[in-house]
């Protein structure tokens, strides 16, 4: 077969990807309603958590609704996030002077071939820079509703957090509480411009990974889909739900309970016609904090999440990809 006229080679990842059938799936639902507002019944509440910790179980991903975070902040919030996405690119770089290195970033900034590249470009944002700048002129940290929404969403990660650990441990538990304060998480703002490449090709916007922290709220674009992830080996598409804010269980979670709670592999793909954007929070403990299995015998050994994070940054340099949890096995086999 030949190839069209001035049509570019797939990379290896987008070619396999393009191969496969996916699957539309709707998340497990989950109202908050019970636990946020008041008034929900001790069954009612006990009902809710359960469903919570068993989706973290089967799905490591839930959507959940009536979650406390108003229409009206998400709204201003997505302006606001445009906005700054439209700002010209050395506008936009200008961010790493005023904020942290790398808050503006496009594509992988860490990849070492073609197959690492990613049709994205983000504002990766410490809480610390969001919260405690002052008076600075800055395309992000002039909006109010994009530290507003922050500080909503970083309460409702708490709650959900202790939440599961309760349903884990059986027990309520000060844990997230002394060790993930909003000056350790992060905020990440994501745009995907339309891909010129064919669909089929599947084009990866974010490439396939799990997340390197306990949990992730995620606002998405209530019409384009693009959030893919895999269960039970088959990789299924997330409807997207208007209403909705997307969690799922990262690394940490799925080591501090033992392997209960599930960080699974997800992946975001282009649309061809239409740019897709989403703000991600990142529930992070300190980098001191130590993540240990809460049960024997332990699948994996006690780790910092320096050390992690660490560990993650050197294999993706070294190997172009993300290890992870099986560095940190028990038994692990890794040199």
């Amino acid at each position: 077969m030949h190839k069209k006229k001035n049509q570019p080679a797939l990379p290896a990842a987008a070619a396999a990807a393009a191969s496969e059938i996916v699957d539309e799936c709707e998340l497990p639902l989950i109202d908050l309603r019970p636990l946020i507002l008041a008034g929900g019944s001790a069954e009612e509440r006990e009902k809710c958590k359960t469903e919570m910790a068993r989706a973290s179980e089967e799905w490591g991903f839930f959507q959940v609704v009536n979650h406390g975070v108003s229409p009206e902040i998400l709204d201003r919030m997505r302006r606001e996030q445009v906005k700054a996405f439209k700002q010209p690119f050395d506008r936009k770089k200008e961010e790493d002077d005023k904020f942290s290195a790398g808050t503006y970033r496009w594509g992988t900034p860490t990849a070492t071939c073609l197959n690492q590249l990613a049709w994205s470009e983000a504002f990766h944002i410490p809480m610390t820079d969001l919260l405690e700048v002052e008076n600075l002129t800055s395309i992000v940290s002039c909006s109010s509703a994009i530290e507003q929404f922050a500080t909503t969403v970083a309460d409702l990660a708490q709650k959900l957090a202790g939440i599961l650990a309760e349903k884990y441990l059986g027990r309520k538990s000060t844990f997230f509480q002394d060790n993930c304060a909003p000056s350790t998480c992060y905020l990440r703002m994501n745009r995907y411009p339309p891909c010129p490449m064919p669909p089929a090709a599947a084009v990866f916007g974010l490439m396939p990974h799990t997340d390197s922290d306990f949990l992730t709220i995620l606002y998405q674009d209530d019409q384009v889909g693009g959030l893919q992830l895999v269960k039970d080996g088959k990789c299924f598409a997330v409807k997207p739900n208007p209403q909705a804010l997307i969690v799922n269980i990262g690394d940490l979670f799925q080591a501090w309970s033992n392997g209960v709670y599930k960080s699974v592999e997800h992946r975001v793909v282009t649309n061809p016609h239409v740019e897709r954007f989403s703000t991600a929070y990142f529930f992070c403990p300190s980098y001191d904090t130590e993540i240990e299995s809460r049960c024997e015998p332990s699948i994996y050994r006690k780790f910092s999440f320096k050390e992690y994070r660490q560990q993650v940054q050197e294999d993706v340099g070294k190997l172009g990809r993300k290890v992870g949890l099986s560095r940190f096995t028990v038994n692990a086999i890794y040199s």
